[in-house]
C-alpha cells in the first residue's frame, strides 16, 4: 500500500484566502494611508460609527479577530484621540470602546478615500463577482465551521 501523495500546496483553501486577504488590504492600506489610518482602523471607526459604543469583546468578535489584533489597532486610535476606552457603565472591569468626535470626523475625512479603493477593487474585480466574493465570504464567517470557545 503506497502513501497517499501530500496535498497540493495550490489547494490549500486557507493560503488562498489569506493570499487575498493580505491582496485585497494592500489596496485599500494604498488609498487610506494618506488619511493616516490602516485598513483595520479605519473598519474599526466604522463599526463605532455605525453601532455606538461596545465592549473590546463585542468588537472582537464581530470583526472575526482576536483581542490582541484588535488592542495593536485600538492604541494607535486612542493615542490620536480618535476613540476612547473606559470602564464600562455595568461593570467597570469590562472595557468600553467610543467614538470621539475627533474620530468621527476622521471617519467623514476618510470615508471618500474608502469609496475610493472600493471603487478600484470593483472596477479590476467587476461588481458583480465582488458581490458574489462578499456573498461567499459573509456566508463562510457564519457557517459555523470554526468551532465555539465553550469557556
Amino acid at each position: 500500500m503506497s502513501a497517499a501523495p501530500p496535498p497540493n500546496l495550490s489547494d490549500c483553501n486557507c493560503l488562498a484566502v489569506r493570499q487575498a486577504a493580505r491582496y485585497v488590504t494592500q489596496l485599500y492600506d494604498r488609498h487610506l494611508a494618506a488619511c493616516g489610518l490602516r485598513t483595520g482602523q479605519y473598519g474599526i471607526l466604522a463599526r463605532l460609527k455605525r453601532r455606538g459604543p461596545m465592549t473590546i469583546n463585542e468588537l472582537a468578535a464581530e470583526l472575526v479577530i482576536d483581542r490582541t489584533t484588535l488592542g495593536r489597532n485600538l492604541r494607535p486610535l486612542e493615542r490620536d484621540g480618535l476613540i476612547t476606552i473606559t470602564p464600562g457603565r455595568a461593570d467597570r472591569r469590562i472595557k468600553e470602546l467610543r467614538l470621539t468626535d475627533a474620530g468621527e470626523a476622521r471617519f467623514e475625512e476618510t470615508r471618500e478615500v474608502w469609496v475610493a479603493a472600493q471603487r478600484r477593487f470593483e472596477t479590476g474585480f467587476g461588481p458583480e463577482r465582488a458581490a458574489e466574493l462578499r456573498g461567499l465570504l459573509h456566508a463562510l464567517v457564519a457557517s459555523g465551521l470554526m468551532p465555539q470557545d465553550d469557556g
